[in-house]
């Protein structure tokens, strides 16, 4: 990463677009705006004690900020300029000001730079909502659309920090990124943005950060397939879960490969668990833990059970009826497409997956979790029933 605080890309300057902060201030008729305590005439100030010299002062006004203008994710009149006025003052040196109470949700002591990053992806992501859906944002009317309005500048001013000298910083930027992208109207730039961030990869070692952008990338269908070579199995497996990969024989023999080893897969991150929802650093793109998502991608890509069913025995020591929805429900359904019919002779890999769940104690506990999982395939939700139909087939040999 480069070491100085302004750090252009391929000459864009980092403000692009953007007008000086100040004059977002006093273009604005801050009177007629407003925020979730009514009218937005205390915005302006808050918004200038973010570039206080007292770091207490910032986090404060940010505090403040995120009550108001961003009051639990919702947008108002005052949202669109704030965001602007934030997006301009980016590179102002005083958001280097480090402080650990910038969110009553994080704690971390970072630059005041990454907060705002991380204050405009959400923003940015309220913006998105029913986007494309046409679902109803809950936002009085205007507001949404002026947000909108305005994230191709937004996008000028948080790019640039994508190569940030700080950690901190280009995380908050990759997800702000991410946000904004989600705009139909910035789908011109994923390409741009994706050769920057292919820049990132070619310096950075750290694994998360190189996890993450993989998979922002690969969210965008943008290629991946050069680090399915990468000697860090983290990061072939993150690269063979784009969706460009779908088709991708190798990308699928990747992930099937990291599931022999699921030990493994649940070390390379410190991820959300059933016992520990609310650990930190989710990986981006990834609804659960990652191990589940390669294994709900290897389901969708093979062939048949036949492929999966290696993977599928790998996953049964750590499968439980709490688990069943991740794990060995979808690889049940996988195993029986077509619902098994009373009598009929079970496959070699059906019976050898069936076996292995039916040694495994934890997943017969409290057996309504796991009912309608074994109706859907026309098996019963019974251990000892299971045991019996095995056994069956056995005598049948």
């Amino acid at each position: 990463m480069t070491t100085q605080d302004e750090y252009p890309i391929s000459g864009q300057p980092v403000a692009g677009q953007l007008p000086d902060p100040r004059s977002v201030i006093e273009g604005i008729d801050w009177a007629a705006l407003e925020h979730s305590y009514g009218v937005a005439q205390d915005t302006p100030l808050r918004l200038l004690q973010l570039l206080d010299e007292d770091p207490e002062v910032q986090a404060g006004a940010l505090g403040q900020l995120d009550i108001s203008v961003l009051h639990q994710d919702s947008l108002y009149s005052a949202t669109a300029p704030a965001a602007l006025f934030v997006a301009a003052a980016l590179n102002d040196p005083r958001t280097l000001a480090r402080h650990e109470d910038y969110s009553t949700w994080d704690d971390r002591p970072r630059p005041l730079r990454a907060a705002l990053l991380e204050w405009l992806g959400r923003i940015a992501d309220a913006a998105a909502y029913g986007e494309t859906t046409d679902e109803d944002d809950g936002d009085d009317p205007g507001v949404t659309e002026a947000v909108r309005a305005v994230r191709g500048l937004i996008y000028d001013g948080v790019l640039p920090h994508l190569l940030a000298p700080d950690p901190t910083v280009r995380e908050a930027a990759l997800s702000a990124t991410a946000a904004l992208l989600q705009s139909p109207e910035l789908a011109g730039r994923v390409s741009g943005t994706t050769q920057i961030l292919r820049q990132l990869l070619a310096e950075s070692t750290d694994r998360r950060e190189r996890a993450a952008t993989i998979l922002t990338i690969g969210s965008w269908g943008e290629d991946t397939t050069r680090w399915l070579a990468d000697p860090d199995p983290a990061i072939r497996s993150c690269a063979a879960l784009s969706l460009g990969c779908a088709g991708n024989t190798e990308a699928t023999r990747t992930i099937l490969r990291a599931l022999l080893d699921p030990a493994a897969i649940d070390s390379w991150f410190r991820e959300p668990t059933a016992a520990d929802p609310w650990a930190p650093d989710p990986l981006p793109h990834i609804e659960g833990r990652l191990r589940h998502a390669l294994l709900a991608t290897a389901i969708d890509r093979a062939h048949d059970f036949e492929e999966l069913l290696p993977a599928a025995l790998a996953s049964v020591p750590f499968c439980s009826n709490l688990t069943i929805a991740e794990d060995w429900g979808p690889l049940l359904a996988a195993a029986f497409p077509s619902a098994y019919e009373q009598s009929a002779k079970l496959t070699p890999a059906q019976h050898s997956y069936l076996d292995s769940l039916a040694d495994r104690d934890v997943c017969w506990r409290y057996t309504h979790l796991v009912t309608s999982w074994f109706d859907d395939v026309g098996l019963p939700a019974d251990r000892n029933a299971i045991r019996a139909l095995l056994a069956g087939q056995r005598s049948h040999e």
